[in-house]
């Protein structure tokens, strides 16, 4: 079985593949104090409670927006599954092109996104990350990463508000019952969900002005089941996105 690890600002999102299934996936919070021997024992743990085995793993692939974790992780794949983990990065055959002024810089989910995209649909594309940041990337009707655009994500946005207005107090981030807020924390649920809402629909129109009419829009991220009741603009939702991505990226460099 592969384990794939996929770092994220937020969460850690882990999957348990044998050959192109999906056996298990689970979530731990990311946490740069976190020493080697916490997340192992952690995994080790999380994924007997899967019906997934140490002995079970026989390769480790890893991508990470979180630099000083690989270094982390990477000790946890070699002292716990005993496996040298294939890590993402410049020099790893992707099979996407990257039209990028500077291809080091795009995050190693970002081009993920694309690899997995890639596989189920046919470009143009638009994949739209839902998570802690909310990212927008575009791959040409000829199969190329062409780029994207960063904005900060709805927990972000809600975080800072809270902080910088001392009015507010901290609200679940929710469907509110109306788009008129008739108290404080309706009002504040309105702003974040449907203002969120139209920002993505905006973002993707100007998008779909420059690659294409006829692309397909595809989101992830932890973000994408709150808003797709509004975003009827989006074709499909890909939850382990950066998971099979990175399944694939372990596959070519095999």
């Amino acid at each position: 079985m592969l384990l794939a690890i996929d770092i994220g600002n937020t969460s850690v999102a882990i999957g348990v593949y044998e050959g192109e299934n999906l056996y298990a996936t689970l979530r731990v919070a990311t946490d740069q104090e976190n020493l080697p021997d916490e997340y192992g024992v952690l995994l080790v743990n999380l994924l007997n409670s899967r019906g997934v085995a140490v002995d079970d793993i026989s390769a480790a692939a890893l991508s990470s927006t979180v630099p000083p974790l690989i270094t982390t992780f990477v000790e946890v794949c070699r002292e716990y599954f005993k496996v040298e983990p294939l890590v993402v990065g410049t020099g790893v055959k992707t099979g996407v092109r990257v039209r990028y002024d500077n291809p080091r810089e795009v995050g190693a989910d970002r081009i993920l996104h694309a690899v997995a995209a890639l596989a189920k649909y046919t470009p143009p594309l638009i994949i739209v990350d839902l998570g802690t940041a909310m990212v927008f990337d575009a791959v040409s009707r000829e199969g190329d990463y062409i780029g994207g655009a960063i904005a900060p994500g709805i927990g972000i946005a809600s975080q800072a508000l809270f902080q910088r207005a001392a009015m507010l107090r901290r609200v679940s981030i929710e469907r509110p019952e109306a788009l008129i807020g008739k108290n404080t924390v309706a009002a504040v649920q309105s702003g974040l969900f449907y203002g969120y809402s139209e920002m993505v629909t905006g973002m993707i129109r100007r998008f779909k002005a420059e690659v294409g009419d006829d692309a397909t829009v595809i989101a992830t991220g932890g973000y994408a089941a709150l808003l797709l009741p509004e975003l009827s603009i989006i074709d499909a939702v890909e939850p382990n996105l950066n998971l099979d991505g990175l399944r694939m990226v372990y596959e070519a460099n095999r």
